[in-house]
């Protein structure tokens, strides 16, 4: 068999606050917005954003969760001193992991927690 990672989904709840700050905030590019459904450029693989209604108990357990989505940047200092003067919320400040990259994880509008990663 053959395993090609494709998306990895966020879920999320204000469908157009969501976009905003994936594509406005976050300056990822859409390769496609419906309703309730967008994919961004990512490299490889695509971020997918999936709007859940909040009213619906399965569905939001989906909702502000660690996502495990790791996003490679040049700098993660430069790009963390960025988006936390756009207003991104970081769970702490960048920091060298003992394998020799750096992290920085941050929050999306629906408390999704997204990964900065520096090799």
């Amino acid at each position: 068999m053959n395993y090609r990672l494709s998306f990895v989904r966020a879920f999320v709840t204000d469908w157009e606050r969501a976009v905003r700050f994936y594509t406005e905030t976050l300056e990822m590019k859409p390769v496609l917005i419906t309703q309730g459904w967008a994919q961004f450029a990512t490299g490889e693989a695509q971020l997918a954003l999936e709007q859940v209604d909040p009213a619906d108990p399965e569905s939001a357990a989906s909702v502000g969760r660690f996502v495990g989505a790791s996003f490679e940047v040049g700098n993660v200092g430069d790009v963390y001193q960025t988006l936390a003067d756009r207003g991104v919320e970081f769970l702490g400040i960048p920091e060298q992991q003992p394998w020799g990259g750096v992290l920085a994880h941050m929050r999306d509008p629906d408390g999704n927690v997204l990964t900065l990663l520096e090799r």
